[in-house]
C-alpha cells in the first residue's frame, strides 16, 4: 500500500462512537463501532461516562486500521465530529472528569434557564449567540456542574478544571491530555455552547458572567480546518495531524457538499436535524429556528446557516423497541408499518422532552391521539415514522420563511434514511423531492473533507463536490389536498401536548 492515501474521521455520536476510514474518492474504506452507555440516573437526565467515551474511542481507532491492515504510515490526517452541545468538566491535572458527561437531551437545567429568562426572556442572549436560552445547550450544564460537585466552583475559579463539548474531550486526550494536550474547539461546536458571540468567534464575557463560567476553563476557538496537534506518542495514530473538526450537524451538511448559501441537509439519527446554509451572513429567524454557524476553513470567511433541531425522531423507534415492545429491533419498524394502508387516524407527537424548533415549548409532554378501537400497533409503528417527516416539515416551513431560497429538494442523510417507506411519506408531506446520496455516513465524510483540506489530501471544494453521488430520489406522489389535511391534523395533536408540565410536576 502506498503512503499516505486515507483520512481517518472520529465520530463520537450520542449513542456510539466510531472510527471510519476513507479513501480519495470519499469511499469508506474500514469502519470500527462501539456503543457507550445511556445513563439514566432520574426523569429527564441523560448522561454519559466521559472515561468509556475515551476508551472507546482508542479502541475503534485500532478496529478501523486492523480492519483494512493500515498503520499510521497510511493517514494523512484525523477528523473529529462529535455530538453537540454534551457537556465535559475535567481536571486539568489528571484527566480525570468531575462529573458525568452532560448530554445535549438533558432537561435537568431547566429552572436555571427560567431564572436567567426572567430577565429579558428566552432570547436574552440571542442577538450575540444566535440561540434562545435552553437546557439544549451546553451554558446551563457546565453552571448546573459547578453548582452541585462539591469543589467543583473553587477548582474552577482557580483554574484547575476544564470544560468541552466531546469533540474537545477526545482532541485533549488524543493529544496527550494531561502530558501536553491541545485544549481546544472548532467554530461550529463554539457555536452551540451559548457562550460565543457569532460575529467575533469569541467567547462573551457578560454572558459568561451570566452563567457563572470562568474563562479559564474554556477551550481555544479555532476554525474547522487547520491543524489542531498531532497525536501523541501513546496512540496508534502517533504523530498524525489531527486537522478538522466540525459540530456533528455541522459535519454532515459538509459532507453533503451544501458548501453555499441555500444548500441544505436533514440528517435522521437519534434527532433530525436540518441544516440550511445562509452563506457569510448571520440570518435571524423569525421562526423559531437557531442561527449557527456552517463551518469556518482556515482564514477563509466564516459560513453561516440556520438549524431546525427536533429532539426526538430515531430515538422515538427505540422507545417502541425498548419502552413498549412493538419491534425487537429497530428494521423491522418499517414492515410493521406496512401492515396498513395508513395511520388509521393516530398521531404520535413526540415530545418527551419538550418540543425543540420551531416550537421550543419546555412544557410539552409525548401524546398519542386520535385513538379509536380500530387503531393497532401497525398504525403506531407508521404514526412513529410519520411523526419523523410531520415534524421535518414544520422545520423547513420555518426556513423557507426566514431564508431568501426556497429548497427545491432536500438532501437527506443518517440511520432512518435506511427506510424508504418513511422517505417516501417525507417527499409527500414536503412536496419536495427528497434524495439520498450513495454514502450515507456524511457525518463522519464531512470531519475527513475538512482535515483532508487542511493537509492538501483534497485541493478545494471543487473536488468535493465531485465526489458527491445520488443514491435514489423519492418524488412526492400526494394530492395536495391530502397533504393539506394531514398536515392539520398533526398541527392539531402538536397542540393537545403543550401546557403540560406545571411548575409542581418538573
Amino acid at each position: 500500500m502506498g503512503a499516505m492515501r486515507y483520512v481517518i474521521a472520529i465520530d463520537q455520536g450520542t449513542t456510539s462512537s466510531r472510527a471510519i476510514v476513507f479513501d480519495h474518492d470519499g469511499s469508506i474504506v474500514s469502519t470500527g463501532q462501539k456503543e457507550h452507555a445511556q445513563l439514566l440516573p432520574r426523569a429527564g437526565w441523560v448522561e454519559h461516562d466521559p472515561m468509556e467515551i475515551w476508551e472507546n474511542v482508542r479502541e475503534v481507532i485500532g478496529l478501523a486500521l486492523s480492519r483494512a491492515n493500515l498503520t499510521r504510515h497510511d493517514i494523512q490526517a484525523i477528523g473529529i465530529t462529535n455530538q453537540r452541545e454534551t457537556t465535559v468538566v475535567w481536571e486539568k491535572a489528571t484527566g480525570r472528569p468531575v462529573y458525568n458527561a452532560i448530554v445535549w437531551q438533558d432537561t435537568r437545567t431547566q429552572s436555571l434557564v427560567d431564572r436567567l429568562s426572567a430577565d429579558g426572556g428566552v432570547g436574552r442572549f440571542a442577538e450575540t449567540t444566535g440561540l434562545p436560552l435552553s437546557t439544549y445547550f451546553s451554558a446551563t450544564k457546565i453552571a448546573w456542574i459547578l453548582d452541585h460537585v462539591e469543589g467543583a466552583r473553587e477548582k474552577a475559579e482557580a483554574g484547575e478544571l476544564l470544560f468541552g463539548t466531546t469533540d474537545t474531550w477526545v482532541l485533549w486526550n488524543l493529544t496527550g491530555g494531561p502530558d501536553g494536550g491541545t485544549h481546544a474547539t472548532d467554530v461550529t461546536n463554539a457555536s452551540r455552547t451559548l457562550l460565543l458571540d457569532l460575529r467575533t468567534l469569541d467567547w462573551d464575557d457578560s454572558i459568561l458572567t451570566a452563567f457563572g463560567v470562568p474563562r479559564s476553563m474554556l477551550p481555544e476557538v479555532r476554525s474547522s480546518a487547520e491543524v489542531f496537534g498531532v497525536a501523541h506518542s501513546s496512540s496508534l495514530l502517533r504523530e498524525t495531524p489531527i486537522a478538522g473538526i466540525l459540530g456533528d450537524q455541522q459535519a454532515a451538511t459538509f459532507g453533503q457538499c451544501a458548501f453555499s448559501a441555500g444548500g441544505a441537509k436533514n440528517t435522521y439519527g437519534t434527532g433530525n436535524f436540518l441544516i440550511v446554509n445562509t452563506g457569510t451572513e448571520i440570518v435571524r429567524s423569525s421562526n423559531g429556528l437557531l442561527s449557527t454557524i456552517a463551518y469556518k476553513l482556515g482564514d477563509g470567511q466564516t459560513h453561516y446557516a440556520l438549524e431546525g433541531s427536533i429532539a426526538v425522531t430515531g430515538s422515538l423507534v427505540q422507545w417502541l423497541r425498548d419502552n413498549l415492545g412493538l419491534i425487537e429491533s429497530a428494521d423491522q419498524i418499517e414492515a410493521l408499518a406496512n401492515t396498513v394502508e395508513d395511520n388509521g387516524g393516530a398521531y404520535l407527537v413526540p415530545a418527551f422532552s419538550g418540543l425543540y424548533a420551531p416550537h421550543w415549548r419546555p412544557d410539552a409532554r409525548g401524546a398519542l391521539v386520535g385513538l379509536t378501537r380500530f387503531v393497532n400497533k401497525g398504525h403506531i409503528a407508521r404514526a412513529a415514522l410519520e411523526a419523523i417527516a410531520f415534524q421535518t416539515r414544520e422545520v423547513l416551513d420555518a426556513a423557507n420563511a426566514d431564508a431568501d431560497v426556497p429548497l427545491t429538494e432536500l438532501r437527506v442523510d443518517g440511520g432512518a434514511t435506511a427506510n424508504n417507506t418513511m422517505l417516501q411519506f417525507q417527499a409527500d408531506i414536503l412536496g419536495l423531492p427528497v434524495v439520498r446520496p450513495v454514502i450515507g455516513e456524511t457525518t463522519a465524510l464531512g470531519a475527513a473533507y475538512a482535515a483532508g483540506l487542511a493537509v492538501g489530501f483534497w485541493t478545494g471544494l471543487d473536488e468535493l463536490r465531485a465526489n458527491w453521488r445520488e443514491d435514489r430520489r423519492w418524488e412526492p406522489t400526494m394530492g395536495a389536498d391530502e397533504r393539506a389535511r394531514l398536515n392539520r391534523s398533526w398541527d392539531k395533536a402538536v397542540s393537545k401536548t403543550l401546557d403540560w408540565v406545571d411548575d409542581d410536576v418538573r
